[in-house]
């Protein structure tokens, strides 16, 4: 994934009103569930046997390293669902605040500039422009999209004062050293 990418998952997965088990025989119980009783469709899940999810079942074997990383990423992407998508429209609704150190490339009817320069920017966003960032995500827009989609809306919000100055100025990210996007 890209930075915008996985800023947008790190804002989803963050949005929770209960912590997710502690325990790695909870969160199995919980992908359990999810998978309608299958331990085969959580090994594929978590990318081990069938056999070693049987064994944490049991407790004869805890999930360990890579293992229990993969379980918690898991039991994340799946923990309250509704909670998420309720804050995601919300977010939509309202517009979100986009911390980011990226370089910056301008164009006009003036001209272009060559050299893109690096800028540490927080602004808030527009809804029409949060719902669009929002939507290219959920489409599994790729990491370009997302920049072009993000560098529209912080050109309007940042460098033309939503549509106050700088009159047909198109802004382009071009490298993203840093990302947040908060809702």
């Amino acid at each position: 994934m890209g930075a915008i990418q996985d800023a947008l998952t790190r804002a989803r997965e963050a949005v929770t009103t209960r912590p997710i088990p502690a325990k790695a025989g909870t969160r199995l119980s919980f992908l359990l569930r999810k998978e309608k009783g299958s331990t085969r469709a959580v090994a594929a899940r978590l990318g081990v046997s069938q056999r070693t999810v049987q064994r944490w079942l049991k407790g004869t074997q805890e999930p360990k390293g890579a293992n229990a990383e993969a379980l918690e990423r898991e039991v994340r992407r799946d923990w309250q669902p509704k909670v998420k998508e309720r804050a995601e429209k919300e977010a939509a609704r309202r517009g979100v605040v986009i911390e980011t150190r990226a370089r910056f490339g301008f164009s006009s009817a003036a001209g272009s500039t060559d050299d893109a320069r690096l800028r540490r920017i927080t602004q808030h966003i527009t809804p029409e422009n949060s719902s669009a960032v929002f939507a290219a995500y959920r489409a599994g827009a790729s990491e370009e999209e997302l920049q072009a989609i993000v560098g529209g809306a912080l050109g309007e919000a940042y460098f033309r004062d939503h549509n106050q100055r700088a009159d047909g100025l198109d802004v382009e990210i071009t490298d993203v050293d840093y990302i947040d996007i908060g809702y």
